[in-house]
């Protein structure tokens, strides 16, 4: 599946891709690059958020998207089926020099259309927020998940849910579980 507009192409990548390894280094950059702007202050000194490895994992198990401008990777968003019913979209990434073009959006929009073609129903989306601060990055991101129709799910404590990057944190931090019914939407040029 891709899809295209006039600059602006979106793909899943193909298990094969995951020997690229100068691709997954850069996605891997990617994500890290963007992460370590948006969740600066909750990660010690040196942490990522992946690695090129992790990256081709996830690409040969079919959960990685890539948006790419004549050629260029622009961003990526990791996608997977928690059922047959409940998907989960994660690391959501856009090239910081090519803000406001509507990337992530798109990437958003490419995941719910290909999973609502697998007949999941849910999408899932977890974000990592301080617990005792509040982040501008993070409140954005909040924001534009509810503006999307996310509803807030649950609650949970990062530690919690991954005891083994728990010391990693700079900050006790949170996951807060957001939920989106895909099945019934319709098709909507705002979607997210």
């Amino acid at each position: 599946m891709m899809t295209s507009s006039p600059s602006l192409d979106i793909e899943i990548l193909p298990p094969e891709a995951s020997s690229d390894t100068v691709l997954m280094a850069q996605i891997a950059e990617l994500v890290n690059r963007v992460y370590a702007a948006s969740e600066d202050g909750q990660w010690l000194p040196g942490a990522t958020r992946t690695t090129a490895s992790e990256i081709a994992e996830f690409t040969r198990a079919r959960e990685i998207i890539v948006a790419s401008i004549s050629g260029v990777l622009v961003g990526s968003i990791r996608v997977q089926l928690l059922t047959p019913e409940r998907g989960e979209s994660g690391m959501l990434v856009s090239d910081p020099d090519r803000r406001n073009m509507g990337i992530g959006r798109e990437l958003r929009r490419f995941t719910i259309d290909m999973l609502r073609e697998q007949g999941v129903k849910t999408l899932q989306i977890e974000l990592l927020v301080p617990r005792d601060w509040d982040q501008a990055s993070k409140q954005f991101m909040a924001e534009w998940n509810e503006r999307s129709g996310y509803q807030v799910v649950r609650k949970g404590a990062f530690e919690e849910q991954y005891p083994d990057l728990a010391p990693l944190l700079a900050t006790p931090c949170d996951f807060i579980i957001y939920e989106k019914d895909i099945q019934n939407l319709r098709t909507q040029r705002s979607a997210g």
